[in-house]
């Protein structure tokens, strides 16, 4: 099915199904323990053994030799992989670095080796006696260093420019020149990276953890050198991604180079260091943003720069994304610089650009709001614009800011916000509150499923989608429950497999609407075939409490599959929509904080989002991504920071002791608010995204709070009591 025309009256909009708060169908599966997980698949792999990885003591040079005599004496010892004896390898096109390091190591805690024994312990033991000697060459690992150096990264559009910046910010009432930094962040999702492999001959299958099956499924191809349709991909429960997840990691490849060499099922996870240090990371940003405006706030010039690293060959953060398209301003430019850094690879993580991004735009949009003396939530509204400003002919398909806004404000109570920071006392406690936008792009991918209507009358659902926890199996349930004019129950959806058609899969907050535009295709097929083995137009035909309705006449659904299951398989693909209206999410945040006047212990207070991101397919799911979007944009704020040894190349704190996220003592109450809106551009169901948009800008709005509070501006993440202790208004 080819969507390329606004979405008119269909099937969804009834409602009865889709846009209710469903509990999800899968959590009974995870209450129990009866989702299994990738490392727990004893039921497709009764007698597997153990691989442990050994990662790389160097970040860069070359291994000298590796000895393994005594490693292989070790008991229960059946095999080791090196890349002396796993033949020849590729590189897949989603990997910046070799999955298995050798001779040349390109990052710290790069794969050098993986030991295959009969249980854990015996591999982990063993490959403690794995002797390596490497050649330690010089290496890259401090951006700040490394910044004169950064180029202009290949590819995308890494500058644009309209109008004349510099004449218009040196002729600008008010200006604004700061500069604003933060660090590299690690996903530190609770499953490890793990993965069960098994080879049949020379067909591998792969349990693993993966949120873009297809994608993985091509890459452990082309690595291991044999054709895609001789993998197979699993990954049907993913204990959380954000993004690290995207791309096949080292513990998919280990495993199959592991169970090829053993003749045997290999099981293999990611000691926690390894996922910080040999996967991929949020990369560290220095931004420097400019603003100059009239004397009434109206933005006539703005600039946003930003430099990111990356192994040579990597991609810069994109962190000037928003800038291009939040507000309003006839001046404008934006770039990004690229720097060499042999630290592991910086990938995708939850929101990646926007994320980074807007912790720097929406401080920088408060100060010159507090220069110019507007409120800030004025200034933002003030400054608002219904068209892509670097191509006003462009319109935004839907964009509901302001109201996003004025709602925030108004729900909030942001009227009782003291404007003069750090005058707001509570005993020994200073209080503030603060204020950010959310924004990130909306984005659709091609996505199919495989529906099929079975003689007792259920109805079975197959797509390689993935649930990282965010609701994919009961979304895409509710589509098919409502195109078929049936109750949830009696659907039943399977999800992870790479035999069953290509979805999106999960990844850029593009993952639910997209693949339930995938299931609605499938499912209108069906009806189709339906109506025509009951005879009935159907064009006419409506379905309806599991009955199918025409021309006065109700037939149960379950009739038209008496003589056998009928089965449709469809995708939706995309026209130019997204080309002549940009189609992007919106939000506002607003925070309220305390801070120690004595000690500077910060605790936040309140938290609101409201989010405007097209047809909310279930409020109950939807929130739940918003409020963990939002718990880790206070982590960001406050707490993350994936501290570099920028003598040894490496992640120090790679671990959950050492690398800081928030927990339930950190976070109240939070409130979120959809405003309810469709947006037809986007697809069928006209729904957009949420799982990124509630991150976007927490970071800042956490800031601005932290800054009315105690009136001490803090540029450099994360905001800890160090960088403001000795700037607090006497107690």
């Amino acid at each position: 099915m080819k969507f390329d025309t606004p979405a008119t009256t269909n099937p969804i909009d009834r409602l009865k199904v889709v846009g209710r708060p469903v509990d999800r169908i899968d959590g009974p599966f995870k209450t129990t323990g009866t989702a299994h997980y990738a490392y727990e698949r004893h039921d497709v792999s009764p007698n597997h053994v153990y691989g442990y990885i050994v990662g790389s003591s160097i970040p860069k040079g070359r291994i000298v030799s590796i000895d393994t005599s005594r490693a292989k004496r070790a008991p229960g010892v059946i095999a080791i992989v090196t890349a002396q004896n796993a033949g020849k390898l590729g590189k897949g096109k989603f990997n910046t670095a070799h999955l298995l390091g050798g001779p040349n190591i390109e990052h710290y805690h790069q794969a050098v080796a993986v030991v295959v024994a009969e249980t854990f312990e015996q591999a982990r033991s063993a490959a403690q006696l794995v002797r390596v000697d490497y050649a330690r060459t010089k290496g890259n690992f401090d951006l700040a260093a490394s910044k004169a150096t950064a180029a202009k990264p290949k590819g995308g559009k890494p500058d644009t420019a309209v109008g004349n910046f510099d004449a218009a910010f040196a002729n600008a009432a008010v200006k604004l020149d700061a500069t604003y930094t933060t660090p590299d962040q690690s996903h530190a999702m609770m499953e490890p990276h793990a993965t069960i492999a098994a080879w049949e001959g020379d067909k591998l299958t792969l349990w693993t953890s993966n949120q873009m099956v297809d994608w993985s499924r091509g890459d452990v191809a082309i690595t291991l050198g044999i054709p895609k349709e001789n993998v197979r991909l699993v990954s049907p429960y993913i204990g959380g991604g954000f993004g690290g997840k995207l791309f096949v990691r080292s513990d998919a490849i280990m495993a199959a180079l592991g169970a090829r060499a053993a003749g045997r099922p290999v099981a293999v996870a990611l000691q926690r260091p390894l996922m910080f240090n040999n996967t991929t990371h949020r990369p560290a940003t220095i931004q420097r943003i400019r603003i100059g405006t009239s004397k009434d706030g109206k933005i006539d010039a703005i600039a946003h720069e930003s430099w990111s690293g990356d192994l040579a060959g990597g991609d810069p953060e994109t962190a000037v994304s928003q800038t291009r398209l939040l507000y309003a301003g006839a001046n404008r430019m934006t770039a990004m610089r690229l720097a060499v850094l042999d630290l592991a690879e910086g990938n995708a993580m939850r929101a990646p650009g926007e994320a980074p991004g807007m912790m720097a735009l929406e401080i920088a949009v408060d100060e010159i709001a507090e220069k110019v003396g507007i409120d800030p939530v004025e200034f933002r509204i003030r400054n608002d614009t219904q068209v892509d400003p670097e191509d006003p002919k462009r319109p935004f398909s839907q964009r509901r800011f302001v109201e996003c806004m004025r709602t925030g404000a108004k729900q909030f109570g942001w009227d009782k916000r003291s404007p003069q920071p750090g005058t707001t006392r509570e005993g020994r406690w200073l209080k503030g509150m603060g204020v950010a936008s959310a924004f990130r792009n909306n984005l659709v991918m091609k996505s199919a499923a495989r529906v099929r209507l079975e003689r007792s009358g259920r109805l079975v659902v197959e797509t390689d989608m993935t649930d990282i926890g965010t609701g994919s199996y009961t979304i895409i349930g509710q589509t098919a429950a409502e195109m078929l004019g049936l109750p949830l129950d009696r659907v039943d959806v399977r999800l992870g497999d790479s035999t069953f058609p290509v979805s999106s899969g999960s990844g850029g907050q593009w993952g639910g609407n997209s693949s339930a535009a995938g299931v609605y295709a499938a499912c209108a097929k069906l009806r189709e075939a339906v109506a025509q083995k009951l005879g009935i137009d159907p064009a006419k035909a409506t379905f309806d409490g599991g009955q199918v309705v025409a021309d006065g006449k109700r037939v149960p659904l379950e009739r038209a599959a008496a003589d056998g299951d009928i089965v449709a398989e469809d995708g939706m693909e995309y026209g130019d929509l997204a080309k002549t209206h940009q189609q992007s999410t919106f939000g506002a945040h607003f925070v309220e904080v305390r801070v120690d006047a004595a000690t500077g212990e910060m605790r936040i207070e309140r938290m609101l989002a409201v989010c405007a991101a097209g047809r909310i397919l279930n409020p109950k799911t939807a929130r739940s991504q918003v409020i963990g979007a939002m718990t880790m944009g206070v982590g960001a704020a406050l707490m993350e920071d994936l501290v570099v040894d920028k003598r040894l190349g490496y992640f120090v704190n790679h671990d959950l002791a050492g690398y800081e996220v928030p927990v339930h003592a950190d976070i109240p109450h939070q409130e979120v608010v959809f405003l309810d809106e469709t947006d037809p551009m986007s697809s069928p169901l006209k729904a957009k995204g949420v799982g990124e948009l509630g991150i976007c800008g927490v970071a800042a709005a956490v800031a601005n709070a932290v800054y009315n509070a105690t009136g001490v501006r803090v540029r450099d993440y994360p905001i800890t009591l160090d960088k403001f202790i000795d700037k607090l208004p006497p107690v």
